[in-house]
């Protein structure tokens, strides 16, 4: 077992020179052209101490989070199902990591940083074109920025469809909750699952009459 920094280090070359001197201390014009082309980001937060690390998904159209100066990125809160773990956390703790990915692009962008949870309207109204503005927007001060290389992706051929599972290997989303709290018979299928979140999503980005 591993138990020592001396230990791990000893398995592995020290990093490259490039691979240290690209870590910014905030977003440049090639950060922020990645962050205008991304639908998605994952991201994770910590609760009090002792708490375990939460990683969750984002997603809107390409650009749905806001760079306003290279220190400061701004990502909505959409609709969900209302545990509200990332905002719960980042009220106690407003460390931060995101992950934005591009489909299609093998390289991602991770940021780190600090985080304030806002509701000022001048905040909601960097997305005053969306059909319902966010209750909340998260602030993010970015304090390191990198761009991460693409073997993972490759390795994985994410963005491969001929690498993809049937979605048939698993019961659907619904069974699978029902079955994990013991529920019995699903009540929707798969198909009537996705339909019923296109619906809502095309709701939300519906103009408002």
């Amino acid at each position: 077992m591993i138990e020592s920094l001396d230990q791990l280090r000893a398995l592995y070359a020290p990093p490259g020179d490039r691979a240290l001197r690209k870590q910014l201390a905030q977003l440049d014009v090639h950060c922020t052209r990645f962050i205008e082309l991304s639908p998605f980001c994952v991201i994770a937060s910590a609760g009090p101490a002792g708490r375990l690390i939460d990683a969750s998904p984002r997603g809107g159209e390409p650009g749905f989070a806001k760079v306003t100066d290279p220190r400061t990125l701004l990502l909505p809160d959409s609709g969900g199902n209302n545990r509200l773990d990332t905002l719960e956390n980042l009220l106690r703790d407003p460390r931060i990591g995101l992950l934005f990915m591009i489909p299609g692009f093998d390289e991602t962008l991770r940021i780190n940083g600090s985080a304030r949870l806002r509701d000022e309207p001048e905040f909601a109204e960097h997305f005053a074109q969306e059909r319902q503005r966010p209750k909340v927007v998260i602030e993010v001060r970015v304090e390191e920025a990198y761009l991460h290389c693409a073997k993972a992706f490759m390795r994985s051929r994410l963005w491969e469809p001929g690498s993809w599972s049937e979605r048939a290997l698993l019961p659907s989303m619904n069974q699978m909750i029902h079955d994990q709290v013991g529920l019995g018979a699903a009540t929707e299928t798969q198909a009537e699952t996705v339909a019923r979140f296109r619906k809502l999503i095309a709701e939300e980005q519906s103009p408002a009459r």
